[in-house]
């Protein structure tokens, strides 16, 4: 059980309640925020209307604030004393889902691709987390007077393709802005509203989306032995890789290879002159990661080759991303403070998620193509399913109800209720705390 002693700071400072004063000082003007956001979705690298919002509403709390950082990603800066740097991250894009909630404020927008006009939603709740940061950045402003060091707030663009973080890494973020001392994001889950979920090391899947062209030479269905039939090789390729993960991954690894799209020909009579494939991969090492798509090239360069395609078939990594490797001793630091703040009764164990983001470029040097040693950094996980809708749904753990839930990236699922919002507010101002307070 939490005690009143075990939510104060070193002067004495009931950091619980001055969180959740300031919390209900600004929640309303948060709700409106997420509610315009959530109504007017944006594609990755599109959200220009997104970033305005947030960037006037960070400038409005007295925030150093900087627009346009890889392309539409913002960066505010709160310089407070001496002491540590914290990075909080948020992003902020959506998705080409036709959204079938039934709120009021549903989204009916739509978009221009290169495969013609889509319908458009915050499938994933990246609504709710940029304005969770917005709400964070109001906290923290309000609690001035009792944390030092300096709070770097981060809304960035273009998750859902694996590519706003590089973006912004690459655009001079840690030598433009502050280099920080540790990086904390969140993400929302189908768990129960209210309730935080932690996962020190390994939580969250390397991805590769790889897209494949099988070269032919195409004619006649009724004289074959005058082709090179690309779809016969395709069909060989897709079922020689499911050997991979059974022949040549360790059976301890986890690593999860799918054909997602197979296209070829316009009709029964014709041998196309090509095929397309596109190829999901999913691991949690990142050094067995590469190996795998190595060898999925290897097979498929293997049988072109077996089936006389007259030229090698081309590789196009459409994005990829790294594992994410929470940092054990800084999840204890964060977890002790969401402890203090929401008691051990709302802290959860979360499952390690097949799911990917690439958020794990902010830390890893490497990866991230900046220089010195990798950042530790924190992802932690909050519950957007109401009481009454937890309470009737079958399982025992929350891996097991959430089996049964709506998941992010369907038309259906929506995080955004007060409590959830509330929680990821309350979970940034405290895991920002437990460093700077």
């Amino acid at each position: 059980m939490t005690t009143q002693t075990d939510t104060l700071d070193p002067k004495g400072i009931d950091l619980k309640g001055a969180i959740g004063a300031q919390v209900e000082a600004t929640l309303e003007e948060v709700q409106a925020l997420y509610r315009q956001i959530h109504q007017h979705p944006e594609l990755p690298f599109q959200e220009h209307e997104t970033s305005a919002r947030l960037a006037e509403a960070l400038e409005a709390l007295g925030y150093e604030v900087t627009r346009g950082v890889g392309g539409t990603g913002v960066v505010a800066l709160l310089e407070n004393g001496e002491g540590p740097t914290v990075m909080l991250r948020g992003d902020m894009d959506a998705l080409p889902i036709k959204e079938d909630t039934g709120l009021g404020f549903a989204s009916t927008r739509t978009a221009e691709t290169e495969s013609g006009t889509v319908p458009l939603m915050h499938a994933c709740g990246h609504d709710l987390h940029s304005s969770c940061v917005v709400g964070c950045a109001a906290v923290m402003a309000g609690l001035k007077e009792r944390w030092s060091g300096t709070l770097m707030l981060i809304c960035q663009p273009a998750e859902e393709i694996f590519g706003g973080a590089r973006a912004m890494l690459d655009d001079g973020l840690y030598t433009r802005f502050a280099r920080p001392d540790v990086i904390l994001g969140q993400h929302n889950m189908p768990a129960l509203a209210g309730t935080v979920g932690h996962r020190a090391g390994s939580a969250m899947a390397a991805c590769t989306n790889l897209a494949v062209t099988i070269h032919g030479a195409g004619g006649h269905g009724s004289m074959p032995a005058q082709t090179v039939d690309p779809v016969v090789i395709a069909a060989h390729v897709v079922t020689r890789l499911q050997t991979i993960v059974s022949r040549e991954v360790p059976p301890e690894e986890t690593v999860v290879v799918t054909v997602g799209k197979l296209a070829a020909g316009t009709q029964a009579n014709i041998i196309p002159h090509s095929a397309e494939l596109e190829i999901n991969i999913r691991s949690f090492d990142n050094a067995l990661h590469r190996q795998v798509v190595d060898g999925i090239e290897r097979i498929i360069r293997a049988e072109c080759e077996a089936g006389r395609s007259p030229t090698p078939p081309e590789f196009r990594v459409l994005n990829e991303t790294i594992a994410l490797h929470n940092d054990p001793a800084s999840v204890e630091r964060v977890r002790r403070g969401h402890a203090a703040h929401f008691g051990e009764a709302s802290l959860y164990a979360m499952p390690r998620l097949n799911g990917s983001e690439d958020f794990p470029f902010f830390g890893s040097a490497e990866a991230g193509g900046f220089g010195g040693e990798d950042i530790p950094y924190v992802y932690w996980f909050i519950g957007a399913t109401p009481a009454e809708r937890w309470d009737e749904t079958p399982g025992q753990s929350v891996a097991e109800k959430m089996r049964h839930l709506e998941m992010p990236h369907s038309p259906f699922y929506f995080p955004g209720n007060e409590v959830t919002l509330r929680t990821g507010i309350e979970a940034m101002a405290a895991g920002a705390l437990a460093y700077l307070s």
